[in-house]
Parts: structure tokens; C-alpha cells; sequence
């Protein structure tokens, strides 16, 4: 039997947590819409239960003994844990050391619009040698993380995890992981800017991809993506921090037989990764934060921007833990070792795993728990619209028109709304809506996810209730669609 109350160690891998609780849990699990206290003066007279602040500044990244000069919060990639409680108010003070300005979006968080952290939409830059105070209370339990919005400054190491714990968490573990996936380039002699460059003159030249030879222009392709995988070339991708030739190994160690709960994060920009664990067979428990009916699975590919909470029940060893860069033929690798294993024992993490051709995780699998699962009235308006664009001109955006252009989708508060977004593009796209978490129809299931993979020819159904007013991004998380205008505007009437 495994109880929560068996619990030994949550935190980042190696290194120790960052826990900033100061006070008691004001709220219960339950899941609703966000939990703001109409009166503004209310919110504000309240003490904040989480206090916590953050540089955003130049880091080094020691990559096996390859020192990557960037950005980071508080020196460190990823940036270091915050951690707050269902229902408590959160204060988090932003300082930037950059030299450009910045932003914190709280990704996947449905917290009040003024504190959601788009420049130009819900807020004004934090400028060189500023900072800014964020506050809001987390409404929903779950797995989150927070980066800017602003350019290409996620793939440059901003980026860092925020879990919201469940007063009423069922899921059984004695040991917990937070596992941060990315790609990594910068400072090993590019910027995302130059990829960026890179990758728009690429499209120039060589024209219309979907004749081209993908291998011959440094393309990747999945079949499980659809085709084409992603633009960017990166030298490295990393768990926590730590790439394939210098792999974290988690600390402290569980114990054979010990039930371990991973909370997986794909902060990359350009890469989905197909995840599992050598050796074992894991239980799907939370997407997106929200929970879900448990199903066993192999493997599972996760988007950028999708976060996925998973149990496995450990056997003695030192096991690999492999996400597969998705179509690129490169990958990430931490090391699992249980307690009576020889800490010479090492997994060989460049060799391939049965797990990642096993049975995968499809989102027709997922099924919404009864606790989360929304009570759908009959007739919910829908309303179309399309991803369109191509490498050629490198113009991403949403039905022909790019960030700025495009008119906003309007909705009422209160209202229904089924937004069926088709993919008429060669290329698969992670889209994140802003402040809700829709359920997927159309789906057996009815997931609620707050990202979600849409391949070539696929249509997507996100349908949710409009209980929190305000101005709300909807967009692909590829970093470079996004730069390029993939982005549109949720906009609610008065």
C-alpha cells in the first residue's frame, strides 16, 4: 500500500526544492473557475500565503564541460521551483537583469487577465532594470510552469516549473520527480535569433517544402507528428538542465518497490519528445494539470507547453529515463537508480528502449475524471477557424492573417463557446489557449487540456465555458510560429 503520507522528497532531481509556502491552504481541491474575489480591494488587503522573487539575468550552463553563456532565472536552468496550495494567493516580484524587456506568462494557470503576462495584451514590458509584482491566486491544482512572453526568450533558458498542490490529491506516491524537458542552442556560438534567421532564409530558398528532401535541409519528420517535426537545430536537449553525455541521476534514490510520480514539463521551443522509462510501464494520472482516469501506457509524445503527471512502481536497478527528440534523432536522459543498486550500475542512455515503440498515448485515450469533466449544455456554438502558413514564406498565423491582423474571437461572459481549430498546414502545431482549460470533444474522453498537438488535416475541438473575463492569447508554442504571428486573441464583451 503507498499513501501520500509516505512521502519522502519532492523536488527538481538533484537538487533540493524550493518550496515557499508561508502560510495554510485557503481553498479546498475542488475545480471551478478562477477563485478571485470580485472585490478588488479585498485581493489586495489579503496577505499573500506564497511570497517569492526571481532575477531574470545572464546565466552559464555548464554542458559537460561546455559552458553555454544565457538567461536564466536566479542563475540556474531551470529556473527554481515555485510551489503553492489550491486556492492560495500567490506574490511573486520579477527583477530584470536582461538587456531587453521581459515578461512571467503563467502557463496554464486560469489566474485574474491583468497578471497572465503578455506585453501589449494584459500588461506593459518589465523594462531593463525594472521589476514587477505578480499577484493572483491559483485556482486549480496541478502541474504548471511559468516563462516569458516576450521574442525568443524561452529558448533561451527562462523558464521554470510551478506545481499547485491538491488538498485532495489521491494519486499515491512515496517519491516525487519534476522532470523539465528542452532543446537547447543558445550560447554554443547561435542565438534563437539567428535560428530564426536561419530558418526564414532556409525557407526562401529552398521554396515549397513539401517537395523537398527534409534530410537534405536539416529537417526532422515523424510519422507520429504527421511529417514534418521541426525547424530549429539543436545541438543539445536536456532533463533538467542536463544533457545526454553528463545525465542527472535523481536524488535522493527511491527504493525498490517504491511508487514514483513524475511530473513532466516539455519547455522546449521547436521539439516534441516521445517519453518512457526503460524497463517499466507507466500510469497516466493528470494532462495539463487536470486529472484524468489512470491508463497504463509505454510511451507518450508531449508538446511544447503540455505536461503530463505519470506513477510507476520502481524496480531495483538504474533504469533510463529517455525522451526522444520527436523526428530529430537526438535525445534527453536521466538515470533512475533505486537504492541497492551499485552506483556504478549505469544504463547504456544512447541505446534505444522497447518502452518507446510500445503501446503509445493517444489523447482518444484520455478520459476526464467526473471531478473535473464539464457539464456541457446542448447547442454550444462553434466557431472555425484555421492554422494556415508554410516554411516557404515562413508565415504562420491563424486563417491567413498574422498576430495584430487578425480579428479577435469575441465571447460573453458566461457563454459557451466550441472553438474547432483546423490545421491546414504540412506541420503539426502545439495551440495553448490563454486563462481557461477546455475539454476536448469530439474525443471519447473529453480530456481537459489547456495545450493541444494538432497534426496536418486535424481538426481540434476545444470547448469551455467563458468564466473568466478579460483579453486571452490563444497561439501555437512553437517559439518560432509564435514569432512569426501564429497568435490570435480570445476577447470577451461587455
Amino acid at each position: 500500500m503507498h499513501s501520500l503520507s509516505r512521502r519522502r522528497f519532492i523536488g527538481l532531481g538533484a537538487s533540493a526544492s524550493v518550496s515557499l509556502l508561508t502560510g495554510c491552504s485557503k481553498a479546498a481541491g475542488e475545480r471551478s473557475g478562477p477563485s478571485v474575489p470580485s472585490n478588488g480591494s479585498e485581493l489586495a488587503a489579503r496577505r499573500p500565503d506564497v511570497v517569492a522573487s526571481y532575477l531574470a539575468g545572464p546565466v552559464d550552463l555548464d554542458l559537460a564541460g561546455t559552458v553555454a553563456s544565457s538567461w536564466g532565472y536566479s542563475d540556474t536552468v531551470p529556473g527554481k521551483l515555485l510551489r503553492a496550495r489550491a486556492g492560495e494567493l500567490v506574490e511573486v516580484t520579477v527583477a530584470n537583469d536582461l538587456p531587453e524587456s521581459t515578461s512571467i506568462h503563467w502557463h496554464g494557470i486560469a489566474i485574474v487577465n491583468s497578471m497572465d503576462g503578455v506585453p501589449g495584451l494584459t500588461q506593459s514590458d518589465i523594462e531593463p532594470g525594472a521589476s514587477f509584482t505578480y499577484r493572483f491566486i491559483v485556482p486549480d491544482p496541478g502541474t504548471y510552469w511559468f516563462h516569458p512572453h516576450h521574442g525568443l526568450q524561452l529558448d533561451r533558458g527562462l523558464y521554470a516549473p510551478f506545481i499547485v498542490d491538491d488538498p485532495a490529491d489521491d494519486v499515491d506516491a512515496d517519491i516525487e520527480y519534476i522532470v523539465v524537458l528542452d532543446d537547447w542552442l543558445d550560447g554554443l556560438g547561435t542565438t534563437p535569433d539567428d535560428e530564426l534567421t536561419r530558418i526564414r532564409e532556409m525557407g526562401i530558398e529552398m521554396g515549397d517544402m513539401d517537395d523537398m528532401d527534409h534530410d537534405g535541409m536539416s529537417m526532422a519528420t515523424s510519422p507520429l507528428l504527421g511529417g514534418d517535426a521541426g525547424d530549429a537545430v539543436y545541438p543539445h536537449h536536456l532533463i533538467n538542465g542536463r544533457p545526454l553525455n553528463d545525465p542527472l541521476t535523481f536524488e535522493p534514490r527511491p527504493r525498490a518497490g517504491d511508487r514514483v510520480r513524475l511530473r513532466i514539463i516539455n519547455a522546449g521551443s521547436d521539439t516534441a519528445y516521445r517519453f518512457a522509462v526503460g524497463g517499466h510501464r507507466m500510469t497516466v494520472t493528470h494532462a495539463d494539470g487536470f486529472p484524468v482516469v489512470p491508463i497504463e501506457v509505454d510511451a507518450f509524445v508531449i508538446g511544447m507547453g503540455e505536461r503530463y503527471d505519470v506513477t510507476l512502481d520502481v524496480q531495483s536497478g538504474a533504469w533510463p529515463m529517455v525522451a526522444l527528440a520527436e523526428g530529430k534523432k537526438m535525445r534527453a536522459a536521466a538515470i533512475l537508480r533505486t537504492t541497492d543498486a551499485n552506483t556504478q550500475q549505469a544504463p547504456d542512455l544512447a541505446a534505444d528502449i522497447r518502452e518507446l515503440d510500445g503501446a503509445w498515448l493517444r489523447y482518444a485515450d484520455l478520459r476526464a475524471t467526473n471531478r473535473v469533466a464539464l457539464d456541457l449544455p446542448t447547442d454550444i456554438p462553434t466557431r472555425r477557424i484555421s492554422l494556415t502558413g508554410g516554411m516557404a514564406g515562413f508565415d504562420w498565423a491563424f486563417d491567413g492573417r498574422p498576430y495584430g491582423e487578425h480579428e479577435p474571437i469575441t465571447v460573453s461572459e458566461g457563454e459557451w463557446l466550441s472553438l474547432a481549430i483546423e490545421n491546414t498546414t504540412t506541420m503539426w502545431h502545439p495551440v495553448h489557449l490563454h486563462g481557461h482549460t477546455p475539454q476536448l470533444t469530439g474525443l471519447p474522453g473529453g480530456v481537459r487540456k489547456d495545450t493541444v498537438n494538432i497534426l496536418p488535416g486535424h481538426t481540434v475541438q476545444l470547448t469551455f465555458q467563458a468564466d473568466n473575463p478579460g483579453e486571452w492569447m490563444l497561439h501555437c508554442h512553437n517559439a518560432y510560429h509564435l514569432e512569426a504571428g501564429m497568435a490570435t486573441v480570445l476577447s470577451y464583451t461587455t
